[in-house]
């Protein structure tokens, strides 16, 4: 114990070089400290502690400088983390609230259908109306799942297994070769932001996908999708483009269709089936493989499925029933208003009888086309009630959208000429009057037959059935222009006509659309009839929002009269200038008409059941190569006629043989509920005035015949 003590008594410091000191050097030796450190040894040198090995000082600087790099790691991954905050917190401000953010609505559709319920086109920003996930074929979905984002039922809205495969691939090609954005964030790029490329609207896009997964189910992003991509040639939209591509709904799509739409939204303009059909197969390919592998659909059926792009190359050019479809536009809001939700346009038009006016175009106006030095026709039918069956507004919808049937105005030349004879029958000629045909002079105008032969003495029949222009101009001096005029009029003619001697002759300009209407009253014993193609609209929910009435102008004709003058167009066909053109079986009246230097070239004819105007001619009115009334449109309307009668039986016209089917559509139509009062001549010494239609009416007509 004595010896601990004195170990542990305190030593004072000497100051003296006894015992080898250092000279009087002031110097603190180890054994002069108080303490000690563990493992230090009385002689004044350190030892391991008991039981351990040697220290390791540099480990402990090792851990240092790792601990330093987590640290600093740490505090740079939290600042970067703060930083994304902000931008994204900064893009977010952008948006809209998210308790006002909502799917925009989408542009409403307009499908205009035939008689028969076929579709003749979709009009509308989308080009086709939205279908319900639940109505497609379970393949259409998976197809556009599996080639698009496979993983689209595992994610929130953002694939980060996806985005950081895209990222490693983009970086190892050097080039931006995959996206990495899921069904969700296409969706919301569609509906909610710009295709710019952009890091803002990559952050957006983010958010909004987020929002989409938060508020929808998979099934309605989906439907969503589907509905709102882009497909190419204007389709916005599954419906669209099956329509566009295959003719038929996505309702109706096959496996191979359906892979050949989901390829084609990564490249619409590079993959379109109807421009590039060997590149969109090859596209639909791949889209087969990824649904076997992802488990949508067996081998057996990929092998036996087909693409139909070669179809679909076939359908690239728009049917001349975009005539009718722009026609139904430019008058719908006439009768419904704003459109403000998808429609559905029934309309008048006779599938076939439209398919026969295209295929006709094809086989009696192109091959002549070009030899006669004319570009354009025109062709429209009407049923004697003013129904309009087909339209064909120019030679080619893809090369021209302008409608020469309602809105060219051309001379009608001599087709113009049964009105100046149903003036002069309400005067009280008869078919068998007579006047002289022989040269006149007009006040130095001097108008001359087409043949420049004169035949004397002629009954109206016979001038009328040979085109006989002097007794055409006597007959309008005789009953006054004016009167003339108004008969046109009455019976259809809405374009301003100039009462003047030459009138007569057609060289007032008219429509196509006018002539055929105006000739209506032939065929169904003088009634006036308003051309009209839509039978009645309605909602995608089946709601009714328009249905037209029985509505015409009255009888405007008296019918007996109107039997007069059919028998004197009959015999045009029989015997005059349209003789070959007569229609074997089915009684048929008609005009032919050609304006001068031939620029105009017309044929109006009709029967009991149907109404057709034909004209050719140029758009920049250059003379044609002799094409004559007699001609060229002659055949297109023999042509036409003579296959689209195989459809009715045989009725005789109003008038002839005690009338027949024709002769009662007067008292059908005015016995319908009419909505339009009756339109008498008034003035009994002066049958050739009338009331005319109200302003209502008036207006109306004006966008009916493009004025």
């Amino acid at each position: 114990m004595a010896n601990s003590h004195a170990r542990r008594a305190r030593q004072e410091p000497r100051f003296d070089d006894e015992g080898g000191g250092s000279g009087g050097e002031l110097r603190l030796t180890r054994d002069d400290r108080p303490t000690r450190s563990r493992g230090e040894s009385r002689r004044g040198h350190a030892g391991p502690p008991r039981g351990e090995g040697p220290r390791r000082r540099p480990r402990r600087q090792g851990r240092g400088f790792f601990g330093f790099l987590i640290y600093w790691s740490f505090v740079l991954g939290l600042w970067g983390l703060v930083a994304v905050g902000c931008l994204v917190g900064y893009h977010a401000m952008k948006l809209p609230p998210i308790d006002q953010l909502s799917v925009p609505k989408r542009p409403p559709n307009i499908a205009i259908l035939a008689a028969d319920d076929s579709l003749i086109a979709n009009r509308g920003e989308t080009g086709g109306s939205s279908v319900p996930i639940g109505e497609l074929p379970k393949y259409v979905g998976q197809a556009f799942v599996a080639i698009e984002d496979r993983r689209f039922y595992q994610h929130f809205g953002i694939d980060l297994a996806g985005l950081g495969r895209a990222v490693v691939r983009n970086f190892t090609r050097g080039r931006m070769e995959q996206g990495g954005s899921t069904l969700t964030q296409q969706l919301a790029k569609n509906i909610f932001l710009t295709q710019e490329r952009t890091l803002s609207r990559k952050i957006q896009e983010a958010l909004l996908s987020l929002w989409l997964e938060r508020n929808y189910s998979k099934a309605q992003i989906l439907e969503l999708y589907m509905n709102r991509v882009y497909f190419g040639a204007g389709a916005y939209g599954i419906e669209a483009a099956s329509q566009k591509y295959f003719g038929k709904s996505a309702r109706a799509l096959s496996l191979g269709e359906a892979a050949v739409l989901a390829g084609l939204v990564q490249s619409p303009s590079r993959l379109a089936p109807n421009k590039n059909p060997e590149g969109a197969a090859e596209r639909a390919a791949l889209v087969l493989q990824k649904m076997v592998a992802e488990g949508y659909a067996t081998p057996d059926a990929v092998k036996s499925t087909r693409t139909n792009t070669a179809e679909a190359k076939k359908r690239s050019r728009p049917g001349a029933g975009n005539y009718v479809a722009d026609w139904i536009m430019d008058v719908l809001d006439d009768h419904i208003g704003a459109v403000d939700g998808d429609i559905i346009v029934k309309t008048t038009i006779d599938p076939k009888l439209q398919q026969l006016a295209e295929r006709v175009v094809a086989t009696s106006f192109e091959p002549k086309r070009l030899k006669l030095d004319v570009e354009q026709m025109a062709l429209v039918t009407l049923s004697p009630d003013g129904a309009v069956r087909a339209m064909v507004g120019g030679r080619d919808y893809a090369q021209s959208q302008f409608n020469r049937a309602v809105a060219a105005k051309r001379q009608p030349g001599s087709s113009f000429k049964p009105f100046v004879y149903l003036a002069a029958l309400e005067k009280g000629l008869t078919p068998d009057t007579v006047r002289e045909d022989a040269p006149i002079n007009i006040r130095g105008w001097k108008p001359e037959n087409y043949s420049h032969e004169y035949f004397g003495n002629v009954t109206l029949t016979q001038a009328l059935s040979m085109s006989l222009n002097t007794v055409a101009v006597k007959l309008n001096v005789e009953v006054g222009p004016r009167v003339v005029a108004r008969t046109a009029q009455r019976l259809g003619i809405h374009s301003p006509l100039k009462a003047n001697e030459s009138l007569a002759l057609g060289t007032s300009e008219v429509s196509p659309m006018e002539m055929a209407t105006a000739y209506a009253a032939f065929a169904n014993g003088g009634v006036g009839v308003i051309p009209h193609a839509i039978l009645e609209v309605k909602r995608t929910d089946g709601t009714l929002v328009y249905r037209r009435k029985p509505q015409n102008l009255g009888q405007v004709a008296d019918p007996a009269v109107i039997g007069q003058l059919n028998r004197m167009m009959r015999e045009t066909l029989i015997s005059g200038t349209a003789k070959k053109s007569d229609i074997p079986g089915y009684p048929a009246g008609g005009k032919t008409g050609t304006t001068q230097e031939y620029r105009d070239a017309w044929f109006v004819g009709y029967t009991a059941d149907l109404v057709t105007s034909v004209w050719v001619g140029n758009d920049d009115g250059d003379p044609m190569k002799k094409v004559s009334g007699s001609g060229l449109p002659a055949e297109i309307w023999a042509d036409f006629m003579r296959q689209a009668q195989k459809n009715y039986k045989p009725h005789e016209l109003p008038g002839l043989n005690g009338g027949g089917i024709g002769g009662l559509i007067a008292g059908v139509i005015n016995g319908s509920g009419a909505t339009t009062r009756p339109r008498q001549p008034v003035g009994g010494d002066n049958p050739g005035a009338w009331e005319g239609p109200s302003a209502k009416e008036k207006s109306l007509l004006g966008r009916l015949f493009g004025g």
